[in-house]
Parts: structure tokens; C-alpha cells; sequence
């Protein structure tokens, strides 16, 4: 009688099922991507040497200063909290989802005590009487999940793991070439300053010279009035440095999130000289680095599996649930054999009145697809302008340097010049100053086109992705490519 009831009811489940599949709506309206290894920049973007920015990249500048100040800020930076927070999140969600996995197991006991009417349904001697109810029961239900809903929940979990990890990285990014720029910015106004203090002191003794050549007769006040104007100028440019050093102290403090003492050991060192490096082609290996364009696309895959999701709600859900249970009047008789109460039954859901409903829940989880796409091609073409413009920065800078280190050295050798003269006698003083406040001119220029050339590297690394790989993420470089959207 048992297996003759059970079959007819699977097979009752099973056209039940059938006929209460609602219609799934066609998506006409899906976005294509970009392909990322298909970008490619500009033609006449290109350097001499090619690489790739190491994942600290900062130790390549050899400054024990700056990489102590990175460590505490990747450490103790309070922007990279707030991404900390939020990788524990969803990973939280992710254990949820795992947790559940259809199969839930359940232990119940119970004790009750009730006294039934005397006028009830059930006469004398139940009724006017107190009886007590004893029971235990193991019940377990598994889910089937035919239609991967849960499967594609848990996928949708974890790729919003792997966006926030990738936030996280982009953070560490930020905040790494945020501190590097505003070192070596102070680095700059610290050489800058001392360079300028040395023209002041040259400026000054031209004044001098000036004056005692007014006293003789030798030369015209206008010529002093100019002489005082340049180290007036020269005061004032030295003050705005000063200020650009102490705003750069605390901007400096406030991205490593220390106290006011912490910063006091930082000494001058010299601007590093080097030149930045860029790959002769950005494909999908560049853009695979790039923290941000990988947060876009595990959005993106999570949104495809948050549509398989909404989709798996369409279709009939069965679940079986069994149980096996004692129950007694009495407890000393509770624990035998005949007060079992063994149970098994399915359960179908099917979704016969709620298609409306169910349909509203796909559009919109399509349209947040088609958001999280936008999103995603806009971050590829930020990749591409911001190292097109990256490097062309890079470009740039190297070019007026070139010009730069040959205005340098003719300063340099009027100079050289100016001195052999005037140890001849055939120059005068105020030939020879003019000629060293030239050199001192050109060497700030020289300062502040190395700052340049170091910030315009920075930004590069950065733009390049900064040494991040997606493989450290629970990720794998073929991910990086551009997902498919026709789910």
C-alpha cells in the first residue's frame, strides 16, 4: 500500500511540476562588453623600454625612509578600514550561502501538560482530566536544488568576495601612490628650498656689489632697485615653498594616520632620477592588473548569477523531508519501540499565481546586470585614458629634460667661462654671480622637472595597476577577460 502511494504521488509531483513551470521572458535587451584585450593605445604612446611595476613597487626608488612610511600606512591607513569591513561582509555572506546547502538536520523534544474540557469533544474520562505528552523527533529535509539556485547564489557570493578583495587592492593602490607622491613632493620643496636659499645668498652679495658700485659711480640705481627686486622675488618664492613643505607634512601624516611626532625623523634625500617603463601594447594582460576593472567584472559575474537565480524561481521547487520520532502519554514508556513515529513526505512549491511577481524580480535584476556592464565598460576605457595619458605625461617630461640637461649645461659652462675671466681680471663680480644665480636657476628647473618626472612614474605605476595580480585574489588571469552576458 506504501509503495503504491508513494509512486503515485511522485509521479503527481512530476506533472505538477511540469504544468507549473512559469514562462521565463525572453532578454532582448542584454549589453555587450568590451573586450579588454582588444584595447590598445595610441600608436605614438610608446617609451624605450618595456616592464612591469613590481607589487611594491616603491622599494625600486631605494629610500628606507619611504618604505618604513609605507608600511605603517598599509598597516594602520584609516582609508583601508572601511575596505577591510567590507571584504569581512561578504565573506560572512559567502559562509551563509555554503551553510546553506538544502540539507537541514534538526533534533526536537518537548514536554506538554494540558487538561482537557470536561464539555469538550472528548468525554469522561479524558475530558476533566490533566494529561502530559512526551515526544522526541530527528527530522531532517534536503532541498534538490535541480535548477542551481542555490549554486548560483553561493556564485554570486563569492564573486562579490572577489570585488571586494579587488576594492581593497585598488585601495592599497590609492593610498600607496597618494603617500609616494606626497614624499617625494616634500623631498622636492626641501631641495628646491635649499637651492634657493644658496641664490639668495648670491643675490645678496650682488646687492652688495651694487651698492658699492653706486658709491664709486660705477653703476645706476635702477640697477640696485633691479638687483633687490630679484631677491625680493626670491624671498617670496621661498616662503610659498615653505608652505607647499608644511602642507605636504600634513598631508603626508594624515595618509599614514600618525601622530605629530611620528614624522619628525624624516630627513632630506635626493629626488630619485630614473625613468618610468610602459608595455609597447595595453591588452588583457595590462587591464587584468588593474584592481578596479577586476572589481567591475566580479560584479558583473555576480550579477549573472543573481539572474540564475531569479530564473531557478520559475521552476517547481521540491524538497523531501523525513523524520523519526517517539511520542508517549506516559515517559516511562516513551523510549519503546511502539511509540515510534517514523514520517517522510515532500514538498512541491510551484510558482502558479506569482509570474507577475517573479518576472517584476528578473527585470530587475537584468537592468542591475546592465548597470554593472556600463560600469564595467567605463572602466575600461578609463583604463586605457588614464595610461594613455600617464604616459604621454611620462613622454612629455622626459623630452623638456632633454632640454633641460642641455639649458644646465651651458649655464654651467658660462659659468666655468665667467670664472677663468674673471681670474684673468677681464670679468667683474657682479659677472660672476650673475653667472652662478643662472646655474642655481637651472638646477631649480632641474628639481622641479626630476618631481615631475618621479610623480608622472607614480601615476603610471598606478595607472598600470600597481604590480596587482587578480591570481592573488582567489582569482585567475583568464578571469580578467570579459564575461559572458547572454545568461
Amino acid at each position: 500500500m506504501t509503495k503504491p502511494f508513494i509512486k503515485r504521488s511522485l509521479v503527481a509531483l512530476c506533472v505538477l511540476a511540469v504544468v507549473g513551470c512559469a514562462q521565463i521572458p525572453e532578454d532582448s535587451n542584454a549589453l555587450p562588453q568590451r573586450d579588454a584585450a582588444s584595447a590598445q593605445l595610441a600608436a605614438d604612446i610608446k617609451l624605450a623600454r618595456e616592464g612591469w611595476p613590481a607589487a611594491q613597487w616603491w622599494t625600486r626608488f631605494n629610500d628606507p625612509q619611504l618604505d618604513a612610511l609605507m608600511m605603517r600606512a598599509l598597516q594602520d591607513g584609516p582609508s583601508l578600514q572601511v575596505a577591510a569591513a567590507r571584504i569581512a561582509s561578504a565573506q560572512a555572506s559567502l559562509q551563509l550561502d555554503n551553510a546553506n546547502n538544502g540539507n537541514d538536520i534538526a533534533f526536537k523534544g518537548g514536554v506538554n501538560r494540558q487538561r482537557y474540557s470536561s464539555n469538550g469533544l472528548f468525554p469522561a474520562p479524558i475530558g476533566g482530566a490533566y494529561f502530559s505528552d512526551y515526544n522526541l523527533q530527528l527530522m531532517a529535509t534536503h532541498d534538490f536544488d535541480w535548477w542551481g539556485k542555490r549554486r548560483a547564489q553561493i556564485a554570486a557570493s563569492l564573486s562579490e568576495v572577489s570585488a571586494r578583495r579587488a576594492e581593497y587592492a585598488q585601495a592599497e593602490q590609492t593610498l600607496a601612490a597618494a603617500v609616494a607622491q606626497s614624499y617625494f613632493n616634500l623631498q622636492a620643496g626641501w631641495a628646491r628650498l635649499d637651492n634657493l636659499q644658496q641664490m639668495k645668498v648670491a643675490q645678496r652679495a650682488l646687492v652688495a656689489d651694487r651698492q658699492k658700485l653706486i658709491a664709486n659711480g660705477l653703476a645706476t640705481s635702477d640697477e640696485q632697485r633691479k638687483a633687490e627686486s630679484d631677491l625680493n622675488a626670491l624671498n617670496r618664492e621661498s616662503v610659498g615653498i615653505e608652505t607647499q613643505i608644511t602642507r605636504e607634512r600634513e598631508a603626508l601624516r594624515a595618509l599614514v594616520g600618525v601622530d605629530n611626532k611620528a614624522l619628525a625623523d624624516i630627513t632630506p634625500r635626493p629626488v630619485p632620477d630614473e625613468t618610468a617603463t610602459l608595455p609597447s601594447s595595453l591588452g588583457l594582460e595590462l587591464l587584468a592588473r588593474r584592481p578596479d576593472l577586476q572589481a567591475a567584472r566580479a560584479r558583473v559575474e555576480a550579477a549573472l548569477s543573481r539572474i540564475e537565480v531569479s530564473k531557478a524561481a520559475f521552476y517547481p521547487d521540491i524538497s523531501l523531508t523525513g523524520a523519526i520520532g517517539l511520542d508517549s502519554l506516559s515517559l516511562d514508556k516513551l523510549m519503546q519501540y511502539t511509540s515510534r513515529t517514523p514520517f517522510i513526505g515532500a514538498t512541491l512549491t510551484l510558482p502558479l499565481f506569482n509570474s507577475n511577481t517573479l518576472q517584476a524580480q528578473l527585470g530587475i535584476v537584468r537592468d542591475q546586470r546592465n548597470e554593472l556592464i556600463t560600469d564595467y565598460n567605463q572602466s575600461v576605457i578609463n583604463a586605457i585614458r588614464d595610461v594613455a595619458q600617464a604616459a604621454a605625461s611620462v613622454q612629455g617630461i622626459e623630452q623638456q629634460q632633454r632640454e633641460q640637461m642641455e639649458a644646465s649645461r651651458l649655464a654651467r659652462d658660462n659659468q666655468r667661462s665667467t670664472q677663468a675671466r674673471f681670474n684673468q681680471g677681464l670679468a667683474a663680480n657682479s659677472n660672476l654671480t650673475n653667472a652662478q644665480l643662472a646655474v642655481f636657476e637651472q638646477h631649480d628647473q632641474d628639481l622641479q622637472l626630476r618631481a615631475q618626472a618621479v610623480l608622472a612614474q607614480i601615476s603610471l605605476i598606478k595607472a598600470l595597476g600597481g604590480g596587482y595580480r587578480a591570481a592573488d585574489n582567489t582569482t585567475t588571469s583568464q578571469q580578467a577577460a570579459a564575461p559572458q552576458t547572454t545568461r
